[in-house]
């Protein structure tokens, strides 16, 4: 029966995903409209990257995952984060998903040569498991990956705001200020800082708008912060300098609470593996004199 309910899922699932692949669903008419008529996006300021065996592998899949709705849009921001495209990581999941679903069927095919009979389940039940997990694996790397580049980005604005600060008290302009400083630090966010302040060069933008964008690129806020404060300076003439400094002090504070809590985070979860080895030795214990105490009776 449950071989049964197993292959009878499977064989569903398989079909409906050759359905979407082959028949792909129309967008609706209200979406086209207003993707139609919508004002033009300005180009991203984080590039990506649409190379690897991955990609070349796993290409037909992608126009399938994407009527899926696949990437979600949180993820999408991640990707972009990471300067890995849509198509790539749809590709790469759809190469793990298939690896995972195949492997187990071809162990059971070498353990079978050598005299082994690991049964019809093995292979049915471990493929769907690893195809689960080739399938959502990738996306928590991602996840994962794009939340260590935000924390190091915001420990790098944190420098670069104390070098705006800097440069401005020795009298420097506001535009000369940010374009010198990015010039001292070295890394992919300062890397993103100088690619967001050339597009500013390049397209006759203000170098605040390019850091607003970059900063709702990367759904870093204090980006957007720091952007919003240097327009005033640019356009009303305020002064900044108090408030830079104020900006990387709660910066730096913020940061220090979360490495904190971190290593608090860390410590807990280290006591976890002292805890089971107390446990694991009260039953070493125990368990004699229950087994005494039970045959005794």
């Amino acid at each position: 029966m449950i071989t049964s309910i197993v292959l009878g899922t499977g064989s569903g699932i398989g079909l409906w995903a050759l359905a979407v692949y082959l028949f792909p669903p129309r967008p609706a008419l209200g979406a086209v409209l207003a993707r139609a008529t919508a004002a033009p996006a300005a180009e991203p300021i984080l590039g990506t990257d649409d190379t690897g065996w991955a990609t070349r592998l796993g290409r037909p899949a992608v126009a399938g995952l994407r009527a899926l709705g696949l990437p979600g849009p949180r993820l999408a921001r991640d990707l972009a984060v990471l300067g890995r495209s849509t198509s790539t990581h749809l590709a790469e999941k759809a190469v793990l998903t298939v690896a995972g679903l195949l492997l187990p069927a071809l162990l059971s095919v070498v353990l079978t040569v050598a005299g082994l009979n690991p049964g019809v389940e093995f292979p049915i039940i471990a493929g769907l498991a690893l195809a689960a997990v080739g399938f959502l694996v990738p996306d928590l790397r991602v996840r994962s990956e794009a939340a260590k580049l935000r924390t190091g980005f915001r420990h790098a604005l944190s420098a670069y705001l104390d070098l705006v600060w800097i440069t401005l008290a020795g009298g420097a302009g506001v535009d000369s200020a940010l374009g010198d400083s990015v010039t001292i630090g070295r890394g992919w966010a300062f890397t993103q800082l100088r690619r967001a302040l050339a597009t500013a060069r390049l397209t006759r933008t203000t170098p605040w708008a390019t850091l607003r964008q970059l900063g709702e690129e990367l759904e870093v806020s204090e980006l957007a912060e720091l952007a919003a404060s240097v327009s005033l300076a640019g356009t009303e003439g305020a002064k900044v300098r108090a408030s830079l400094a104020a900006k990387a002090q709660a910066l730096r504070t913020h940061q220090i609470t979360e490495a904190e809590g971190a290593a608090q985070a860390a410590t807990e979860r280290m006591s976890l593996p002292v805890m089971a080895l107390f446990l694991g030795f009260l039953v070493f214990i125990a368990y004699p004199a229950l087994t005494q105490v039970l045959t005794g009776l």
